[in-house]
């Protein structure tokens, strides 16, 4: 098992679940083995760069480099657009501890 792909590989997965597509649909979607979109999905092979792009574009996601500083930015973004699709309502912005709301 090839670990420094799982979490893309595991992201995978669940954008296509969530799509409730089965592996067959999907391959079928991408032009590629359902037998290959399984190893991926297991992290069983190296996935390639151009691979990861395409499978990443046919489930509505894109694939970027962000600078290490953006990171606890970028995942707080991704982490509330999730939630928004889901339906719950985004956290506060900041909140009041009872010493500062006066009462």
């Amino acid at each position: 098992m090839i670990y420094a792909i799982e979490y893309l590989t595991g992201a995978l997965k669940r954008a296509r679940e969530a799509k409730k597509l089965s592996q067959r649909a999907f391959s079928q979607r991408v032009g590629m083995p359902q037998a290959q979109i399984s190893k991926i999905e297991n992290a069983a092979v190296d996935l390639k760069t151009s691979n990861l792009v395409l499978l990443a574009r046919a489930l509505d996601l894109e694939v970027m480099l962000v600078p290490g500083k953006l990171a606890p930015a970028m995942t707080a973004l991704v982490r509330d657009a999730g939630r928004e699709q889901n339906g719950s309502p985004p956290p506060p912005a900041y909140t009041l501890d009872d010493e500062q709301d006066g009462g």
